[in-house]
């Protein structure tokens, strides 16, 4: 059939050939009637005259028919044609996961995404009592739209799946099996999160978990051999995703995810960690800051306010200078040929250096007050009594425009009430901000926060399982009227208390705290797994 594109099998048209599965061939087909495309799965010929094989077929046939989820690949309708057993798929367009590997490792966001995916339509098919027994990459369709459709549900294998060579089998997916698969054991769920560590291992390494000349000696490793873990292999993984990855794939299926949604929950908690390792960086970037608390009384700092100026009477022509007495004789034309020099000298450069030095007079009240908007009538202040007024003193004073304004001082003997309206502006004045923390602290801040993450994840999976376990087994001892001890019921409390207190820690920054509550629930999680023999 697969050489005749075109033939007609009932009412529905092959157009070619998609691929092999474990039991029959697959093909693109149209419905002739609906034009609908569509596939199409036919047992092989081969295997249809086994009996036990065609029955378990039609039994999975209508196990399949009961599913309908957006992440599995749904059942259309089956029949009978030409003696062969067919049953119509929805047509999935796009790559498996196994073709998209070819390229190399998936990211560790793309593969947690996916493998959310697949473990969600596994949860729902569980749930539904229907093992696939046969999780792997290739049975793995990413549409275009990002959209991962697990695809051969419930397609039984015969025996001879487990040996070496049988028609229509596919020694591939001997690298995916459980333990229990390889020793003919009964199988569960848990079998199927068993394929989906292996299945995950591959897509974040981009190497099978056990590499093997024979499939002998892959079923040898799979039952014997403890794998390289993920993080040894791509050292930039999460170290959280790869304990999950190694609890996934436990020999013993006690020691594994007790749920395909505990495992989910799991891979998550790996996402929303990954997540806040890369906002923590620019929160801590730009921390806010509080001023420092003061006991005592507000105290400004030292703020040099602007000079007050205080206007001069502008005067035309030169200096005045005081009469003095007649005198008769050479010394008091000498004297007055010093006086005339010495005024010169002030007036064309003694007067802006005399002015930028000489000690500021007291000032009152009101002129402080006023400096903003000084009076052209504010008389300059009066020398101190008793002090000699010399020529300097007397000197013109250059107009204000001319002026460099002089930093007032405070006069020892001046009252603080002077000092008031600049202190008033100067407490209004904000604290400077204290200096953030450097490059070096913000790095190890960040580590320590990665690292205290990393643990509550790895927790959290582990408490994932306690709870699986726990949950198991107090419905079978209350089917046989019993219950948990009373120590375990308190410790199972006190672990998920310590967590989420953890966790709340975690999310305000609070590593101390964060650190503190991880090791409580740590005491209580080995508590817990000492009691499920898990220790």
């Amino acid at each position: 059939m697969a050489d005749e594109a075109h033939k007609r099998l009932g009412d529905y048209e092959i157009v070619r050939e998609l691929g092999h599965g474990g039991m029959g061939q697959v093909y693109l087909v149209r419905n002739l009637i609906s034009d609908r495309i569509e596939a199409m799965k036919v047992l092989l010929p081969d295997l249809a005259q086994q009996g036990d094989l065609a029955n378990r077929f039609l039994r999975e046939i209508k196990v399949l028919a009961s599913l309908e989820h957006p992440n599995i690949a749904q059942l259309r309708t089956a029949f009978t044609a030409e003696n062969q057993l067919v049953m119509i798929m929805e047509y999935v367009e796009g790559d498996t996961l196994a073709e998209r590997l070819q390229a190399g490792p998936f990211t560790p966001a793309n593969a947690l995404n996916y493998m959310g995916q697949v473990l969600t339509a596994l949860s729902y098919a569980h749930g539904k009592g229907v093992i696939h027994r046969d999780i792997k990459p290739a049975n793995m369709m990413l549409t275009p739209q990002g959209v991962v459709k697990l695809m051969d549900f419930g397609i039984a294998r015969s025996t001879q799946d487990l040996g070496m060579t049988a028609t229509g089998t596919t020694l591939g997916s001997l690298d995916y099996m459980s333990p229990e698969q390889v020793k003919s054991e009964p199988t569960d769920a848990r079998s199927d999160l068993y394929s989906v560590g292996v299945s995950l291992y591959e897509m974040v390494t981009g190497h099978r978990m056990f590499s093997a000349n024979s499939s002998y000696s892959v079923m040898e490793a799979h039952v014997k051999e403890i794998p390289r873990p993920p993080i040894e292999v791509v050292p930039t993984l999460p170290k959280a995703l790869s304990d999950i990855i190694m609890m996934a794939v436990a020999k013993d299926p006690a020691h594994r995810f007790q749920t395909a949604e505990a495992m989910r929950n799991a891979l998550s908690q790996v996402g929303n960690a990954a997540a806040a390792a890369v906002a923590a960086p620019q929160a801590m970037a730009a921390p806010a800051w509080q001023p420092a608390q003061q006991s005592g009384p507000f105290t400004p700092p030292p703020v040099t306010s602007p000079p007050a100026v205080t206007p001069q009477p502008q005067q035309q022509g030169r200096a005045v200078l005081e009469p003095r007495p007649t005198r008769s004789g050479g010394r008091y034309i000498g004297w007055v040929v010093v006086i005339a020099i010495v005024v010169l000298v002030g007036l064309f450069g003694g007067t802006q250096v005399y002015r930028s030095h000489k000690p500021t007079p007291p000032m009152d009240t009101a002129a402080v007050a006023n400096t903003a908007t000084p009076s052209p009538a504010t008389q300059p202040a009066a020398p101190p009594a008793g002090t000699a007024q010399t020529p300097e003193t007397q000197t013109q004073a250059v107009p204000p425009a001319a002026q460099t304004p002089a930093q007032p001082e405070m006069a020892p003997h001046q009252s603080r009430s002077g000092s008031q309206g600049s202190q008033q502006a100067m407490m209004n004045a904000p604290p400077p901000p204290p200096p953030g923390p450097s490059p070096e602290e913000i790095a190890a801040q960040k580590k320590l926060l990665d690292d205290l993450e990393n643990e509550s994840d790895h927790l959290d999976s582990r408490a994932a399982a306690i709870e699986s376990s726990l949950d198991a087994l107090e419905q079978q001892q209350h089917q046989s009227g019993f219950g948990l001890r009373g120590d375990i019921v308190s410790a199972r409390a006190n672990m998920r208390n310590d967590m989420a207190k953890a966790k709340e820690a975690l999310q305000g920054l609070d590593t101390d705290r964060a650190r503190k509550y991880l090791d409580m629930a740590n005491r209580e999680v080995e508590k817990l797994e000492a009691f499920l023999g898990r220790r």
